[in-house]
């Protein structure tokens, strides 16, 4: 999970991997320049104005002229747009810029599979479920891999064990509802979202509710920041990504929702809302 996918979530680092890949640095217009900065600054807006920023700056983009610069600022704020909840309309103005860019200027395809742009607007008309029109072979690969993804999830198992050594099973846990959370201390959005992940297993313990909070880091890091942090439900330790691999999950926070049948009835692309775990949790018969 330190691959550096991961750091896409960061509109910087996109850039900085774009400019790796090209071997020089990105040359932004005039135009492109604010669009830049203020995608860099996003998660800085206030939650109450960041859906508007966020629609008013895919309107911005929509009117660039098509280019690979074009093609990073889309990708870069369809990578951002998910952190949190800024609105469906926020989510759909982004994910019709993005399809709009990659209709006249396709990405590259990278050793067979669809490349990220595609697979980054794939997961907002999936799981965000937003709409849009897009006549491409990669765009079709990206939907039939998140279908083969969610596939392997439903039917996932694992053994790991928590910050004190005690072993959890995801599938002898059938009779509760489990929320499993792909985290790590140095992601902000994962941060953002603990206090509510640490209500939400407090006021619902009782109704068996469990969260079991993966993090691909060392003992040392982790066991120092939940304590800070005086975070009560289980964290595990999933050394190697092995689990987070198994589950093809290549940016975090992300969440999966089983019910007490072991059935996945919901899973979040990214950083929640205490009002959007609630809607996760609903669909598993916790109200």
């Amino acid at each position: 999970m330190r691959s550096s996918r991961l750091t896409i979530i960061l509109a910087i680092c996109v850039f900085a991997l774009a400019a790796s890949a090209q071997r020089k640095p990105i040359e932004w217009t005039d135009q492109q320049k604010p669009i830049v900065d203020a995608i860099k600054h996003l998660r800085s807006v206030p939650d109450d104005q960041r859906g508007k920023v966020t629609r008013d700056l895919a309107l911005q983009i929509r009117q660039l002229p098509p280019s690979d610069n074009k093609l990073e600022l889309a990708n870069a704020l369809a990578s951002l747009s998910t952190e949190g909840d800024f609105g469906h309309d926020t989510l759909q103005e982004v994910a019709t810029t993005l399809a709009e860019t990659l209709k006249l200027h396709p990405g590259p395809q990278k050793s067979g599979e669809p490349s990220f742009p595609y697979m980054e607007l794939a997961s907002l008309v999936r799981y965000e479920h937003v709409q849009v029109s897009l006549d491409d072979p990669q765009y079709e690969n990206a939907m039939a891999k998140l279908e083969a993804d969610d596939q392997r999830r439903a039917n996932a198992d694992f053994t790991l064990s928590d910050l004190n050594g005690h072993p959890w099973t995801l599938k002898s846990l059938r009779g509760k509802v489990v929320v499993v959370n792909f985290w790590a201390t140095w992601c902000p959005p994962c941060r953002k979202e603990l206090p509510d992940l640490e209500e939400l297993s407090k006021r619902f313990k009782d109704q068996g509710l469990v969260i079991l909070a993966l993090s691909d880091e060392d003992i040392a890091k982790v066991k120092p920041f939940v304590e800070q942090r005086n975070l009560t439900y289980p964290v595990l330790l999933d050394t190697g990504g092995k689990v987070a691999k198994e589950y093809d999950v290549d940016g975090i926070p992300k969440t999966f929702v089983y019910d007490r049948d072991g059935k996945l009835v919901a899973q979040a692309i990214d950083m929640r809302t205490q009002k959007q775990f609630l809607e996760m949790l609903g669909k598993a018969g916790i109200k």
